[in-house]
């Protein structure tokens, strides 16, 4: 069952792959902000997956966030996340990002319960038109 307090929690090695050069959104060897981003949407994710109902998923809906400190490669980046409210269907989270320094960005990030099925049925309803 979902409730709030529940925490998830990522790390990543920053390597070239995920710098903002190899991105596209920059043109230095650091922790792209894309990077940043997708590790604070799967950390979120997956601390409810387990406690969703089969056939259900969540999607992100809304994402606000600062990138405040670059990361070099070679250090390693940790996400932690917490389900702040449940509205509904709509979960909201509390996510930082921090390497061995300290913080590196943060902010809030919004998902929403989906079932499956329906949803890729609506997507694939798109790729037909």
């Amino acid at each position: 069952m979902l409730k709030t307090g529940i925490r998830g929690k990522q790390h990543i090695v920053v390597d070239d792959a995920c710098t903002a050069r190899a991105m596209g959104s920059g043109t230095l060897d650091v922790f792209g902000t894309p990077a940043m981003a997708a590790l604070m949407e799967r950390t979120a994710w997956t601390s409810i997956a387990p406690f969703l109902e089969e056939g259900q998923g969540s999607v992100g809906t809304r994402l606000d966030i600062t990138h405040d400190a670059p990361t070099p490669c070679g250090l390693t980046v940790t996400c932690e996340s917490e389900l702040i409210e449940i509205d509904g269907r709509r979960l909201v989270f509390r996510i930082t990002a921090s390497d061995e320094t300290g913080l590196i960005g943060g902010g809030r990030h919004e998902r929403f319960i989906i079932n499956e099925d329906s949803f890729m049925q609506k997507a694939s309803k798109k790729a037909d038109a």
